[in-house]
């Protein structure tokens, strides 16, 4: 299996965010491994294509081949692969050993590489916002904090998560300061609605591969670093002070998704969101969860009220279709999301099932998470999906579109439906809060 020259072979399991980081930060110079290929889960069209000689170092002149997962079995034969490294998120536990048995099973072993080894040191402050599943509302949490900074005087810079569905060597690093940023830079819908919510409040946001180049560039403009995480994902960088938020309406989660769990236990602060609408005993739940393994950690219990952006009366008693974020309603195993909610505490008459009308990729999407039903998900991983998003729409025969996503899609898609856009916030219920928290972790960085 090692190579001639005593070089462990290596595939990377993945889905082009913590793989590639993992691979930069751990292995891309090291002497001691040699990555064979990646294999590629979750998100569409990054089977096929070639991690760039440009990003993989002197070791790898031609580059690294990137792989569908199912290969997996047959790629560990045919590289005589000594290490599988699991490298993506927001997956229970099962599924994590589940991968590991075919790993096992072939003759390679498993490894998970912690934070300890992948995480940067910034020069700067750095908050870290990650949560035990996707779509607890990291989102929300770090808009919050990015206010906090921008009202005590700090030049925030957000670095998002990776999201590199287009060029790699192109996404190398990227800056948003604009719409127009990413529409030259062609960012996906899923793109769209992580960096837009953050642009329009005035702060600037760094993404794309090499987490490394993307630091440097950022510190440059920054008094503080706010990191965006992806999914239930690791920090890519060293937290002067890590948040996590959980979800009471997917109570238990906190202790059974991979890497959720153990962002948990390394939490400095907790975030308990969704209390408005989740059952009290579920609330507890998650709060025992919390105290049983991580008793140190600060609680915060938060709200997420649903904020609709125009005229309410429109939604009583007509015909809707519900669209939510997509990758919540998917790998996140939500069932619905704010324009739900907003649809059933204002009336509607109907809640058009989506499914029947479905075309291309937004078909199979429904075929492979069969637990949604009255709820289209916003899946935008390209060009041809965010065709298909919109034809989709347009078939349906409805009276209003309510938009739960992030973003203005009406704005981007340009459906033929009227719509209204559902939207939502932090609003924090026990004292102290995120202020006081982020004021003494900038002090106390500052006075050092």
């Amino acid at each position: 299996m090692t190579n001639k020259d005593g070089r462990k072979k290596v595939i990377i399991m993945g889905a082009a965010g913590r793989d590639f980081h993992n691979f930069n930060t751990y292995y891309r110079d090291n002497e001691n491994y040699e990555v064979v290929a990646f294999t590629a889960q979750q998100i569409p069209n990054i089977a096929g294509r070639k991690y760039p000689a440009s990003l993989s170092g002197k070791l790898y002149p031609a580059g690294i081949p990137i792989y569908e997962e199912a290969e997996l079995a047959d790629l560990i034969k045919k590289y005589n692969v000594d290490q599988v490294v699991f490298a993506y998120s927001d997956v229970n536990f099962n599924y994590v050993m589940e991968k590991g048995s075919i790993a096992l099973a072939c003759g390679a072993d498993y490894v998970l590489l912690s934070g300890e080894h992948t995480m940067i040191k910034s020069t700067k402050p750095v908050i870290s916002v990650c949560a035990v599943r996707t779509g607890c509302g990291k989102s929300q949490t770090s808009r919050r904090i990015a206010a906090i900074l921008k009202e005590m005087g700090k030049k925030v810079v957000v670095i998002r998560h990776p999201m590199p569905y287009g060029d790699l060597e192109k996404q190398t690093w990227q800056r948003f300061a604009s719409i127009q940023d990413m529409l030259d830079q062609k960012c996906t819908i899923e793109e769209m609605e992580e960096y837009e919510p953050h642009i329009s409040e005035g702060h600037i946001v760094y993404a794309g591969v090499d987490y490394g180049k993307i630091l440097h560039e950022a510190e440059k403009e920054a008094d503080v670093i706010l990191w965006d995480g992806g999914n239930n994902d690791l920090p890519f960088y060293k937290p002067d002070i890590h948040i996590v938020v959980t979800d009471p309406l997917r109570a238990g989660h906190e202790n059974f998704y991979h890497p959720g769990a153990t962002n948990l236990r390394m939490a400095d602060v907790v975030v308990i969101n969704k209390v408005d609408t989740a059952k009290p005993e579920d609330v507890k739940k998650v709060k025992d969860s919390i105290n049983a393994v991580n008793p140190n950690a600060k609680i915060i219990e938060a709200e997420s009220p649903v904020v609709i952006n125009g005229d309410v009366s429109k939604i009583k008693g007509k015909k809707v279709l519900v669209v939510e974020d997509g990758p919540t309603l998917t790998h996140g195993g939500m069932k619905f999301g704010a324009a739900y909610v907003a649809a059933k505490n204002n009336g509607a008459g109907e809640i058009i099932d989506p499914r029947p009308y479905a075309v291309g990729s937004i078909k199979g999407v429904f075929e492979k998470y069969n637990h949604l039903e009255s709820i289209l998900p916003a899946m935008g991983y390209g060009d041809e999906q965010m065709k298909e998003l919109k034809e989709t729409i347009e078939k349906i025969p409805c009276d209003l579109v309510l938009v739960g996503t992030p973003i203005d899609l009406a704005l981007h898609l340009k459906f033929n439906k009227p719509s209204l856009r559902v939207s939502y916030y932090l609003k924090e219920k026990t004292s102290p809060g995120l202020k006081e928290i982020v004021n003494d972790v900038i002090s106390s960085k500052v006075a050092r």
